[in-house]
């Protein structure tokens, strides 16, 4: 076990004869046993024990204390690959350094997650990196690249893409399905993931929970069929948690456990996350599987292998550590986060107001003004920094004033005044500078719970985040609570948790409401023992101390300038498990910028989000607005120096920002070119486009060229900074095919660079894009194909603001017909559709089309019948319906007895040349595939 590791021409152990050994001692007891996320070691042969699965989205997630970077989508709308490597790399520094004084603390990092934002109400966005494939792929291989770290044959960490495949709604997210034809799959999702395998520093993926054309992702064959095909090293995929049983509980797609564990394991799935820390029931499935010969004992040892292979790449088996023990919280991980943070604000509007001149005095209002939220995926915050910190740091503590703007209110019940009573302050919960612990707080047991008094209530800030949701806080900072014993106490520091404990609704009740916890669906109600929540609730009156919105006004009428910081939870309204219902911007905020604007014209407004909004009035009423995911622990000092000019901002839009719901499709629509979706495809007027962010400087853009040369397009031009200070420019370049017999994107991103330029410097960019990044998938004759023709270049400041454009001429694959004749017709190929969805053909492999509602319409064009034509047609179908066929041939399909059930049914048919073909269906019928009798065989 100690000799030298052999290695591939890759430079990685994946041929490492001790692999072949190991695998080679392992009874078929252990082997089995390794297929659990939670696997055990085996001390006769030195195997420890080891677990699949570090969350390190932005930051050591989970086991405590560590650096915590702006969120995902933060990171995204940097535009910066080399800043987002060394984030990678200073996390996978933290998971080495963590790891060693916490064994819990894994190597195998599930990070980052890849899955494009095509749909801003998702819960998860704040988890994604943009909505275009191309710019999410250079983030997360930048990503990526810093977790694996840069020794040239170990690896630091092993990451995992997540989450495969077209996975971007919570809605229903495991069972609903979602319907990828082949050129959306190919030109956009699969894009996202392709790269960062590609260039080798993935370990693995995790397949989504959803359903991809009627399949489990959990057993796609895009697993073998796409990803195992992009790189010769081996991949380790990790199932999402829960999701084996889902096969079967939730999606009944198989009948047994058995049936299901043995079916995700032929497709690829390498390591089993089910049952948390509990192995035996996957265990005992696997086992079951192999004893009906469901599986062989290759098919586990295939398994196995990848998941040894990573751990041989960890340098887990040599003697000593080949990796230098990683570092935690150092001065360069804090000026790291600070960076980042910086480079993530996007100013999205700037009228002259700023930045802010040194003597300004601020009036600082919103109900994040103060806060330095973290999300489910974050670690515990070892330093903070609110808007408010940055701001009195960088002005001064005396020039600036602060009101959170939030409704104070008392409530009041037959039995009395509810009150907060004074209880331990949970000192000894207090983490770095002050900080209450979350963890501590939340759920605790030990603090008095609330009560009422017939004399005197206590004053509660009560936040509406949007929904009717609300929190209530004590007036030591403490929000109400429901511990597992169901009582109410003003027990945590912040909302929180998988099921978030600290919500709750009003309901009309008499000549009041009922406060229904969200948590547990039950009322709050006013019993002897203290306030608890049960399946009754008690009416409680509200009496308004003071509104918000009245104390904003106050504020904003003595200041030189406002700033409202507004945005949301990232706990509430939009998360894990929960998608938005709208992009608006809960009332009581809007309502806190109008009061501020009403008082002041002179105010800002600072989004701070997980996720867009439609904010149409600030834009048309408000001088500047900026928008900042959450940025991590130094986010309210890099917001204050923008603010200050000391950072000119240069943060990018990762993805469109609509004016309206009205602008967005149905959340489960994943059809990008049929719905005219994301700045591809989409027509209308954003409220931002992709791409989109100002800064306090001007910059210039000159000398375009372009040409093609082996395989490639160079194309270059110049940007020269024409403004009075340095800042950040971040040119981008785009493509628009002209002329194309298909529907192609109005423009596409290529290539970005983000660079600095001091005043009156100019800096000469080359891009240099290969001629495939041109192309489209060509359903006609499955295959990428770049099609002979013009092809308008287009650089600019955002993907709406093109500076220079030029056009350049491709020789590439001449557009042809179908070959229909040779070929057939694959129903999912199809050019256009209505009012259909795909489904699996089989539960293993291959797509059928079937009408969503009653009837669906498919368009295939330029179908090449042959100057003979046909005389006969051939259907391929299950289900039970009708197949009409051009103008009026109509199919019959009779009830073949299941889905899977296929029939094959012969009709009269005839056509010739080149036409379109309309195939309308009918019923429950799924249509899989169409072929054609030549007229020469009839003769």
């Amino acid at each position: 076990m100690t000799e030298e590791l052999p290695l591939d021409p890759g430079g990685t152990p994946s041929a490492d004869k001790r692999v072949d050994d190991l695998l080679a001692a392992l009874t078929l007891d252990e082997r089995i046993a390794l297929l659990h996320q939670f696997t055990p070691g085996v001390d006769r042969l030195g195997l420890a024990a080891f677990r699949t699965g570090q969350e390190a989205l932005h930051g050591v997630a989970w086991m405590g204390p560590a650096t915590v970077f702006p969120q995902s989508v933060g990171l995204g709308a940097t535009w910066n690959e080399e800043l987002v490597r060394r984030v990678g790399d200073a996390v996978s520094s933290e998971v080495r350094a963590m790891r060693a004084r916490d064994a819990r603390v894994g190597l195998n990092v599930w990070a980052p997650t890849v899955n494009l934002l095509r749909h801003p109400l998702w819960g998860r966005n704040e988890e994604g990196y943009s909505e275009d494939p191309c710019l999410t792929a250079a983030i997360a291989t930048a990503y990526t690249r810093g977790l694996r770290g840069t020794h040239p044959t170990y690896w630091r960490t092993a990451p995992v893409l997540k989450h495969w495949l077209a996975h971007n709604n919570e809605t229903a997210r495991d069972t609903a399905s979602s319907s990828v034809r082949p050129r959306v799959l190919h030109e956009y999702d699969l894009k996202a993931f392709r790269r960062p395998v590609e260039e080798g520093a993935v370990a693995g993926v995790m397949p989504a929970y959803n359903l991809v054309n009627g399949r489990p992702n959990h057993v796609s064959p895009y697993l073998r069929e796409q990803l195992r095909t992009w790189t010769a090293q081996e991949l380790l995929v990790c199932s999402d948690a829960g999701a084996p049983s889902n096969l079967v509980d939730s999606e009944h797609y198989y009948a047994t456990h058995e049936e299901a564990a043995a079916a995700a394991l032929l497709a690829g799935v390498d390591s089993f996350t089910d049952h948390g820390t509990d192995p035996s029931r996957i265990t005992a499935r696997i086992r079951g599987a192999l004893e009906r010969r469901l599986i062989t004992e290759a098919d586990i040892d295939t398994a196995v292998r990848r998941q040894l292979d990573v751990r041989a790449r960890l340098g887990e088996f040599e003697d000593d550590d080949p990796l230098p023990p990683g570092a935690f919280d150092t001065d360069a991980h804090r000026a790291l986060a600070r960076e980042a943070a910086e480079q993530a604000v996007v100013l999205l509007k700037n009228d002259g107001l700023l930045p802010l001149p040194g003597d300004a005095r601020i009036a600082l209002v919103g109900l994040l003004a103060d806060e330095c939220k973290t999300d489910w995926y974050s670690g515990t915050l070892l330093h903070r920094s609110t808007p408010l910190d940055g701001l009195r740091e960088r002005f001064g503590p005396d020039r600036v004033t602060f009101t959170e703007g939030v409704d104070r209110v008392r409530l009041r019940c037959d039995e009395g005044w509810l009150y907060v009573p004074e209880g331990a302050a949970a000192t000894e919960a207090r983490g770095a500078e002050g900080a209450l612990d979350p963890a501590l707080l939340a759920g605790r047991t030990d603090l008095p719970p609330l009560t009422t008094r017939t004399d005197e209530g206590t004053e509660l800030a009560l936040v509406d985040w949007g929904n009717g949701v609300l929190t209530l806080r004590a007036p030591d900072g403490r929000y109400l609570s429901v511990a597992d014993d169901g009582f109410v106490r003003a027990s945590a520091d912040q909302p929180g948790g998988w099921i978030v404990q600290e919500t709750f609704t009003l309901e009309a009740a008499g000549d009041g409401h009922l406060l229904r916890h969200t948590g547990s669906g039950r009322y709050v109600v006013a019993a002897a023992e203290g306030v608890q929540v049960a399946d009754r609730g008690t009416v409680f009156r509200m009496e308004v101390v003071e509104r918000g919105a009245d104390a904003v006004t106050r504020a904003a009428a003595d200041a030189d300038v406002v700033i409202v910081v507004a945005g949301n939870d990232p706990h509430i309204n939009g998360r894990e498990t929960e998608d938005r219902t709208t992009l608006d911007l809960p009332g009581q905020q809007d309502a806190l910028w109008r009061a501020a604007r009403a008082a002041n014209p002179d105010t800002v407004l600072a989004l701070v989000s997980a996720y867009p909004y439609a904010v149409p009035d600030a834009d048309r009423e408000l001088p500047a607005l900026l928008w900042t995911a959450h940025g991590g622990q130094a986010a309210g000092r890099a917001l204050a120096r923008v603010l200050a000019g000391d950072v000119s901002p240069a943060g990018r839009l990762p993805q469109t920002w609509y004016a309206a719901d009205s602008d967005l499709p149905d959340l489960l629509d994943y059809d990008i070119i049929g719905s005219r979706q994301t700045y591809l495809y989409y027509e209308g007027t954003p409220l931002y486009p992709f791409g989109h962010g100002l800064t306090y400087s001007s910059f210039a853009y000159a000398d375009l060229s372009a040409e093609v040369r082996a395989g490639a397009v160079q194309l270059t031009f110049t940007v020269t900074n024409t403004g009075p200070r340095t800042a950040d420019e971040v040119p981008q370049l785009y493509v628009r095919p002209l002329g194309m017999p298909v529907p192609r994107p109005r423009r596409q991103l290529l290539a970005h660079r983000r660079l600095t330029l001091a005043p009156g410097a100019r800096e000469r960019i080359t891009y240099p894009v290969p001629v495939a990044d041109l192309g489209h998938f060509d359903v006609a004759h499955d295959r990428w194909s770049v099609t002979s023709g013009t092809y308008e270049l287009l650089v600019g400041a955002s993907s709406e603001d093109i500076r220079l454009t030029t056009e350049i001429t491709l020789d590439g694959d001449a557009p042809a017909p179908r070959p229909v004749l040779a070929h057939g017709l694959d129903a999912a190929a199809y050019d256009t559709q209505r009012g259909t969805e795909i489904v699996d053909r089989t539960k293993t492999r291959g797509d059928a089309v079937t009408p969503s509602g009653a009837t669906g319409e498919l368009h295939y064009l330029a179908c090449d019948f042959g100057a003979d034509g046909v005389t006969g047609i051939r259907v391929e179908a299950a289900g039970e319906g009708t197949v009409t066929v051009g103008d009026g041939r109509t199919l019959t399909v009779p009830a073949t007895g299941g889905p899977y059930r296929y029939v094959t049914l012969d009709a009269d048919f005839t056509a010739t040349g080149v036409r379109d073909l309309r195939v309308t269906l009918d019923g429950t019928v799924r249509l899989a595939r169409l072929t054609f009798i030549p007229r020469r065989l009839d003769t």
